[in-house]
């Protein structure tokens, strides 16, 4: 596919006072065209500039000519993101014997039309979930009646975490044990499980047979002070019994656990920051988040 650039002018104004202008400046984009607002971004990114108020963009137009910066350019802001977590969708179930997830309308398009200005209608929904949906984090009040609930947890703990990956493929092992993590650097960062069992999700045997790690797995992880782990089954304990030492052992560290991760494979093995951010929940130990991974 032969490279594209785009030609544009701008003029910006800011927010002390003056302002900057540009005519026929050109950039080079992945894709066939970028919008204004991508622009604005990378041109403040770029040039390093700061209190920048309105801006407009005019004269756009996408050629075909030969990039010039060996980067990619203006399309990808200068920082890839990769996504971590399973659509959650009405009628989902993401553990057997708890109710699926209903999405609906509380207030509908049509119904609303009634309610504003000719041509003004928006969509309310309504949702009704059990918080272990779809891709979730579980903090310490999960397990234990005085541990920290979602709203009590800082959201440094949440966000922006130096990730490892560890590759442990379910077609070789299924109980993860302590030898896994070995010689690998852990403390303070993100683990992430990469067992590849989220190829079977919302398949009938996504519950059944699933990796998982042992207990001595987790006492390592906890004793090497590790901040979050993660893992891309369906739980991070062996489910078949009624223990769970693996979430009593890290919870009861205050390590964070995220179950039901995806798209691992897509990551590297070091060199990502990891954030899985839930809502300021009260009185709540798990909760779906977002889940995602910062590279560069």
């Amino acid at each position: 596919m032969a490279d594209k650039r785009v030609v544009f002018d701008f003029d910006f104004e800011f927010t002390n006072g003056g302002g900057i202008q540009g005519q026929d400046f050109r950039l080079d984009i992945d894709g066939d065209d970028i919008d204004d607002a991508a622009l604005v971004d990378y041109i403040v990114r770029d040039l390093r500039l700061l209190m920048v108020g309105p801006a407009r963009i005019f004269n756009k137009k996408v050629i075909t000519e030969p990039h010039k910066r060996k980067a990619s350019g203006a399309g990808d802001r200068g920082r890839t993101y990769v996504d971590l977590s399973h659509v959650i969708e009405d009628g989902l179930v993401t553990y057997p014997g708890l109710p699926a997830a209903r999405i609906c309308d509380f207030l509908s398009r049509e119904q609303s039309r009634a309610k504003y200005a000719a041509g003004t209608e928006f969509q309310i929904a309504k949702i009704e979930i059990v918080a272990n949906t779809g891709t979730y984090i579980d903090c310490p009040s999960h397990r234990y009646a005085h541990g920290h609930d979602l709203s009590q947890v800082g959201i440094a703990a949440f966000a922006d975490l130096d990730g490892i990956v560890i590759r442990a493929d379910h077609r070789d092992v299924r109980a993860i044990d302590a030898s896994w993590f070995r010689d690998r650097e852990l403390r303070g960062r993100a683990v992430l499980v990469h067992t590849g069992w989220d190829a079977y999700w919302r398949e009938p045997g996504y519950a059944i047979e699933h990796p998982y790690l042992t207990e001595d797995a987790a006492e390592y992880l906890r004793d090497c002070g590790v901040a979050l782990v993660g893992i891309d089954s369906m739980n991070i304990d062996d489910t078949r019994g009624g223990d769970r030492p693996v979430h009593t052992t890290l919870l009861g560290a205050e390590i964070l656990i995220v179950e039901h991760l995806c798209n691992l494979a897509a990551l590297p093995d070091e060199g990502f920051a990891f954030s899985a951010i839930p809502p300021k929940v009260k009185g709540a130990g798990t909760f779906p988040v977002r889940a995602m991974a910062r590279l560069g």
